[in-house]
């Protein structure tokens, strides 16, 4: 009896260790798939039903790692939040890296550089951030774009997604939207009666990272190493070029 006990304790033991192994193998990485070209919905993407610039970095992380991928969809507000509970390991999702995000994260090196900027009718008389002043503006909750707007003391309406806040500007129910350069490249090509204003003294250049919980130090030098080899051999670059020119 004493014999089958212990035979019977190892066989659990090694269980449990044989499932602590397999969960290490793994990376579940939280995003916001309403942000293209960096993460959408398709029918046949990169990593299941998702796609876009981050998403065939995940993958490649994966591939560079020997780690299983697994893609956690959630509101872009969340994410963070998720990440400090343990539902997931890592945030990708064209999020910007900022003095009080990195205060609860780590964040990777930068691997994307973007800027914000207004979408507008092609017949707005909106030329720079100044002429929004009087005018309909609309965010996406959470983003950096919403920050920047708070930042110019103008009031907006945040909506959740990206797709929404388009419609809104479509339907003439605002007149300006303001969000990620990439992204707003999609959404007027998508839109031809749409189209781009730069401000750059009103919007600064920011750079997009991985956020990992703060202190885990064994994945974020994981991420890195690959993160840094996608921009020496040029991929995140090819990538950006043509998921932004896909249709």
């Amino acid at each position: 009896m004493k014999k089958l006990l212990s035979v019977l304790l190892l066989t659990v033991m090694m269980s449990v260790m044989l499932c602590s192994c397999g969960g290490s193998k793994g990376i579940k990485f939280g995003t916001n798939a309403e942000f293209p070209p960096f993460e959408y919905v398709t029918a046949a993407g990169v990593i299941g039903e998702y796609d876009g610039i981050d998403m065939a970095i995940a993958k490649e992380i994966g591939v560079q790692t020997g780690m299983d991928i697994s893609i956690e969809n959630m509101e872009f507000d969340s994410l963070l939040i998720a990440l400090e509970n343990g539902q997931i390991d890592a945030v990708i999702s064209g999020m910007t890296i900022t003095e009080e995000r990195a205060k609860s994260v780590d964040f990777s090196v930068p691997y994307y550089t973007a800027t914000q900027v207004m979408i507008v009718d092609q017949n707005s008389d909106i030329k720079t951030a100044a002429d929004m002043a009087d005018k309909r503006i609309v965010v996406i909750q959470g983003y950096t774009g919403e920050l920047c707007v708070q930042d110019l003391g103008y009031d907006y309406e945040a909506f959740k997604k990206g797709t929404e806040a388009i419609l809104e500007l479509n339907n003439g129910k605002c007149d300006v939207v303001v969000i990620d350069s990439a992204t707003a490249q999609k959404y007027v090509k998508d839109n031809p009666n749409l189209k781009i204003v730069e401000d750059p003294s009103a919007f600064e250049a920011e750079e997009y990272g991985i956020a990992v919980k703060k202190g885990n130090t064994e994945l974020l030098n994981k991420i890195n190493t690959a993160i840094e080899k996608m921009l020496a051999d040029g991929t995140i670059s090819e990538w950006s070029v043509s998921y932004s020119e896909a249709e």
